[in-house]
């Protein structure tokens, strides 16, 4: 029996059987609402981390001073007003009265601020502070600081136009606001206090990693007077609790849903998605349109892959379709080749440098540069994280090039939040470091450079794998300057071969995914995280008695 055709009878034999004891929880009510995310809440620091999982549950508990809403334009969400001088170099930020931390007191501009240093400090962030410039420019950012309880002030030594799209960003770490002692601490050390500024409340004394985490309405929370828009508009909850319930076998979490024991599954495997949908209680659709990419992200730092010719060895010898029809089967709608850094159909999208992964793979040949990387059969440490699915499918795929490629593999199979905490330690891997992972993120954050940290080859104060490119830095920087779409587009395209030429991570492919619900739930949306805000129930809930898996 295959592994698709095992996971669909075991899902219908738990569903038709129901689950054995122990219960996840006794209580039951309609405000209540039991949730599947991709992956554990391993860790809760939105801006050390960087994780979506930390990202996604952040969302709930953190506002933003700016929200992308779903045409992708940052909109106003604790800032009521901004005002930007005349030579474009001084902005003004005023605060919306009445903003609340979670334990009761004001939001002030001293927060904003402090939580604006430590967010600039890693990501996208660092395009307008000290660390993330090109090579040669000075640095943007001049002055910040607050003026008095609501208002505060960003003097920057140039112009910044898109100052708005970085701080409204879904990419990690998004710009949350945090009380200013909580974002004093450095953004290279996890925060252990979670005092939130959004509209649901983080019940630390409930956590329980691998297992559950809890959020509760926050009465304090001001949402703004629009409707809800991804992450902007008025975040209004309907609901009084969200348990987000971890459950890493995708069977046992097809049969919750099906029994009505949980309520919505973030992210079902594809092989399970026709078993949802015979159950007439349940709903199943993609996730996002703007679906998601996959990466091999690869270290920078250690040999072999310090040498760009062992990185664009992997490119030579990966295929791109092994790795899509590992997670998305022969369904041809479901992935798309991405020989390019942006997503197909979004106007930066083009494919200048990516002939290395549409020409025939070349396994000799690949081979040949590897040792002429310095390769002597050393083991290549692998991180992969078992307990997501596309992830877990993609490992084998890498594992299985590697060996073809003739090269040593040091397979790490783990959980998703020890991949998190791995792959930010430097240490050669052979102490603690790594070689290769493996990750996806989502399209929406790849329609442009502002909008991704994936492309930032700023070295060591870039993101993980740390590659080190001037040229795709210079390229970044120009983005940010080009006036019209057609200087967006002619930098895209040498943005496109600088990143190819230097390797800075290897794109898998262009893919959707489904999300998964029960059809007493109203509100859910599309787009690139869950958004909880307008999210009802109705009816009853079921008493949930999944086993430990």
């Amino acid at each position: 029996m295959d592994r698709r055709t095992f996971l669909k009878t075991a899902a219908s034999a738990a569903a038709a059987g129901g689950l054995a004891s122990p219960a996840i929880s006794q209580r039951a009510a309609a405000r209540t609402l039991r949730f599947v995310p991709q992956a554990d809440l391993a860790n809760f620091d939105p801006v050390w981390s960087g994780a979506y999982v930390v990202r996604n549950a952040s969302a709930m508990v953190w506002d933003t001073l700016y929200g992308l809403d779903n045409k992708l334009v940052p909109q106003r969400q604790m800032v009521e007003a901004e005002e930007v001088s005349p030579d474009g170099r001084t902005w003004t930020f005023r605060l919306r009265p009445e903003l609340k931390f979670h334990d009761g007191e004001p939001v002030l501009a001293k927060d904003a601020v402090a939580s604006i240093h430590r967010w600039a400090g890693k990501g996208v962030g660092q395009m307008i502070a000290n660390l993330g410039l090109a090579v040669g420019d000075k640095a943007r950012e001049n002055e910040l600081t607050a003026i008095d309880d609501r208002t505060f002030r960003w003097v920057l030594r140039k112009p910044f136009p898109r100052m708005l799209l970085l701080l409204g960003n879904l990419a990690t770490p998004c710009c949350f606001v945090m009380p200013a002692r909580i974002a004093a601490t450095d953004s290279f050390r996890q925060i252990n206090e979670y005092v939130g500024s959004g509209p649901m409340r983080f019940v630390k004394d409930e956590w329980a990693p691998g297992a559950k985490a809890v959020f509760e309405k926050f009465p304090g929370y001001v949402p703004r007077p629009e409707p809800p828009s991804w992450l902007a508009g008025g975040k209004r909850m309907t609901l009084d609790h969200i348990e987000w319930i971890v459950i890493a076998d995708p069977a046992t979490a097809a049969a919750a849903l099906q029994n009505g024991e949980v309520d919505w599954w973030e992210e079902p495997i594809l092989d399970l998605v026709p078993l949802l949908r015979k159950n007439r209680n349940v709903m199943a659709d993609i996730a996002d349109p703007l679906g998601n990419i996959g990466y091999l992200r690869m270290n920078h730092l250690h040999p072999p892959f310090n040498d760009v010719r062992a990185r664009r060895a992997i490119l030579m010898a990966l295929s791109q379709e092994d790795y899509m029809r590992a997670y998305v089967g022969d369904d041809d709608k479901m992935w798309k080749p991405l020989p390019g850094f942006f997503i197909p159909g979004t106007p930066l999208y083009n494919e200048e440098g990516g002939d290395i992964l549409k020409n025939p793979r070349n396994i000799d040949a690949a081979k040949k540069l590897l040792v002429q990387s310095g390769y002597a059969g050393q083991p290549i440490t692998c991180l992969v994280a078992q307990d997501i699915p596309n992830l877990k499918a993609w490992g084998d795929v890498t594992a299985d090039l590697l060996k073809r490629l003739g090269v040593k593999v040091d397979f790490v199979a783990t959980d998703w939040g020890t991949v998190m905490a791995r792959r930010l330690q430097k240490s050669p891997p052979g102490q603690g470091g790594w070689h290769i992972l493996l990750s996806g993120q989502a399209g929406a954050l790849n329609i442009n450079p502002g909008t991704s940290n994936l492309l930032r080859a700023n070295g060591e104060n870039g993101p993980t794998g740390w590659p080190n490119s001037p040229q795709v830095e210079a390229e970044i920087a120009a983005w940010f300057d080009a006036k019209t779409l057609d200087e967006e587009k002619t930098v895209a395209r040498r943005l496109n071969k600088a990143a190819f030429d230097h390797v800075v991570y290897a794109p898998l492919g262009f893919f959707l995914r489904y999300q998964a619900w029960r059809k007493n739930i109203t509100g859910i949306v599309q787009g690139p995280l869950p958004f909880f805000w307008g999210v009802s129930k109705t009816g009853p809930h079921k008493t949930a008695t999944i086993p430990p898996c």
